[in-house]
């Protein structure tokens, strides 16, 4: 499911990248595949102290942060990239408007996030603990942030897994 996202971000290796909520590192080692340039952020120290052990991450400046209050100067990046943050997120259009903030004009990000599940009560319970949506929910969410051209994608990584929605939305030039 990462190869089939990364594809659809399409970027190069001198794009200037974000890695929001990058944990330990499953989406940020695909990206060194892709990019030279990346950073990723998380606001878990652990999650970060974890990455830092992995060769890897030598070529990436990690930073502790949270994605609704980022550390990073406007028009900083050229893309932003996150898998599995958003439902984390207290308030997804307060932290989608920090990304559009800090991503050049024209520049995109790429969201991948958990949809919304069926109405049972194992969906209910997880429905309560963190955010799903639907693609008219994602539209709503990345429009009041201020993001154009918005299109998603859906991906199961297997029969049985867990369905996510991936979003590509760009910043107005």
């Amino acid at each position: 499911m990462r190869e089939k996202a990364l594809d659809l971000f399409d970027i190069d290796s001198t794009f200037k990248v974000l890695d929001v909520g990058c944990g330990t590192g499953f989406g940020t080692e695909g990206l060194l595949t892709r990019t030279n340039n990346l950073f990723g952020i998380d606001q878990s120290i652990h999650q970060l102290n974890k990455a830092r052990t992995k060769p890897l991450y030598s070529k990436v400046s990690l930073s502790l942060g949270d994605v609704e209050f980022l550390p990073f100067h406007d028009d900083t990046f050229d893309a932003v990239w996150s898998s599995g943050s958003i439902e984390y997120w207290p308030n997804p259009v307060q932290a989608l408007s920090e990304l559009r903030r800090i991503v050049k004009p024209g520049g995109k990000i790429l969201i991948v996030g958990p949809k919304k599940p069926n109405w049972t009560i194992l969906g209910k319970i997880a429905m309560s603990m963190m955010l799903f949506y639907t693609e008219k929910e994602a539209d709503q969410l990345f429009s009041e942030a201020g993001f154009e051209k918005i299109q998603h994608i859906h991906l199961q990584a297997h029969f049985g897994s867990p369905p996510a929605i991936i979003t590509l939305a760009h910043v107005p030039i």
